[in-house]
């Protein structure tokens, strides 16, 4: 298996969002709407140059929206397809964006995610980041949580 991660392209974004859908859409029911990343303009993240796609033999499969803030890098999005989840993916694209963060000189990472979305909060938790606060934002309940890197 070769796989690599690199800045994303313009041509990726249709794919980026069919992996952004693939991976969220089974949280619509849940959340009773369709959750934030699935509406995220990622014509500008990736115009930005926030994105990042992972590619697995030639295909990609997951995505790392990384947003720089004054104080610590914001992991804004981590998705990989449904079908590759569970292989270690995730975990790649996660230790890929701590050490994006600390190569750019900042010592905390943050994410928040939906307080609904349990299996996100645990699997963040185990990788050893914390609650900071829950709070109603841009019309969802989310849980925001940090990690020094």
């Amino acid at each position: 298996m070769r796989s690599i991660i690199r800045r994303a392209e313009t041509e990726d974004v249709a794919v980026i969002k069919r992996i952004v859908c693939a991976a969220y859409e089974k949280y619509t029911p849940r959340i009773g709407k369709p959750p934030a990343p699935m509406t995220d303009d990622y014509e500008g993240q990736v115009a930005s140059g926030n994105a990042w796609v992972l590619e697995v033999d030639d295909e990609l499969v997951g995505l790392v929206v990384l947003v720089p803030k004054p104080a610590y890098m914001l992991i804004d999005n981590l998705a990989v397809m449904p079908g590759r989840q569970r292989s270690g993916l995730g975990s790649m694209l996660l230790a890929f964006a701590e050490a994006t963060a600390r190569e750019r000189g900042y010592v905390e990472v943050q994410l928040y995610t939906n307080e609904l979305m349990h299996e996100n909060l645990a699997w963040y938790t185990k990788r050893g980041y914390q609650e900071t606060s829950r709070k109603y934002d841009s019309g969802f309940r989310r849980v925001f949580m940090k990690k020094q890197v």
